[in-house]
């Protein structure tokens, strides 16, 4: 008689096969939006060959959008609006360089279409494809980068960082930026520092999507104890590509060279009881009301840490002002 024996399975080996099911799924989601953006292409360029050609009247579109829907109404989203819109999107694409077209395919088709709709230049086309691309924005997060004139303030003002943290992080002017736009926390004046950093804490998804996704939350008042002394620093990160801790302090008024002070001893501090032996060393930001770039750039010049001074601003910034102020740097 055979004695029947349990077999015992590690719970890794069946987190094994649920990472295998998951990147099956995702793959398959990917390569159908790759073919829905990929018939849409050709969709418009079909279309726009036959126009620019004088083959076709512009009613023909409303024609064959009926047309479509009497021969075959299973197929669903073939309205003469979004045949047009698809002419579009390949008549503004159809000279884009390789890297370009490949973004088109990566990212949803509404995503598309508001950036088709939403931007005015090819240079913001391309910031925000390939922002959708690296963040993997939603419709609802892409919108709210827009409405937030992302390229706008990514091009007027590039982020205040100290040498060392431009020698140790030469990306890092990709990752952080010199102003950020946090009107999800209501928009109101606030009192205190650890008034703001609750309402910070309460919204820490949106606060992340301005940051940027690769910001990993680890603490608020994060305790370091030096000494027979403990100290806070107010937000602590860790940032996956630089591979570094990275510590904000908040301040209700404006940038003062002594902040730099406190921010320097607490990233000599994670550094020596934090950081792990693989981590790159730790990034200090602060972020304050307003700033003098003038006095940032003395404060910063012969800072032996690497830190950074941004602003934070409460309400969604006018757009039309910003888009002025860059037509004038492009005329100058």
């Amino acid at each position: 008689m055979t004695k029947q024996t349990d077999i015992i399975v590690s719970a890794q080996q069946f987190d094994e096969v649920i990472h295998l099911i998951q990147h099956a799924r995702a793959e398959i989601v990917r390569t159908a939006n790759s073919q829905l953006i990929e018939l849409y292409w050709q969709l418009g360029a079909y279309m726009s060959d036959k126009i620019e050609s004088s083959q076709w009247g512009d009613s023909v579109v409303q024609q064959l959008s009926e047309y479509i829907a009497r021969k075959a109404p299973e197929l669903k989203g073939f309205s003469a609006q979004n045949l047009w819109r698809m002419k579009q999107f390949y008549e503004t694409y159809r000279n884009a360089d390789e890297k370009l077209s490949t973004l088109l395919r990566e990212i949803s088709w509404s995503n598309n279409l508001t950036i088709l709709s939403r931007t005015k230049s090819e240079e913001e086309r391309s910031f925000y494809l390939q922002l959708c691309v690296k963040e993997r924005l939603s419709y609802r997060d892409l919108n709210r980068q827009i409405d937030s004139a992302l390229f706008e303030r990514a091009m007027l003002e590039k982020p205040k960082l100290s040498p060392l943290l431009r020698e140790i992080a030469p990306s890092a002017e990709q990752v952080f930026r010199d102003q950020y736009v946090m009107e999800f926390i209501g928009g109101k004046e606030y009192k205190t520092e650890n008034s703001m950093k609750s309402a910070l804490v309460q919204q820490m998804k949106e606060f992340i999507l301005e940051l940027g996704k690769d910001f990993i939350f680890i603490d608020e008042e994060y305790r370091l104890q030096v000494g027979n002394s403990d100290f806070r620093i107010d937000l602590l990160f860790f940032h996956r590509e630089l591979q570094c801790l990275v510590a904000f302090e908040l301040k209700m008024g404006s940038f003062k060279p002594e902040h730099l002070g406190q921010l320097n001893f607490y990233l000599e501090a994670l550094d020596r009881d934090v950081k792990k032996p693989h981590e790159n060393p730790s990034i200090g930001i602060l972020l304050c009301k307003d700033k003098d770039n003038e006095v940032v750039e003395y404060a910063l010049s012969r800072s032996l840490s690497p830190t950074m001074v941004a602003e934070y601003k409460l309400c969604l910034p006018d757009k039309k002002l910003l888009q002025a102020k860059m037509r004038e740097i492009e005329t100058e």
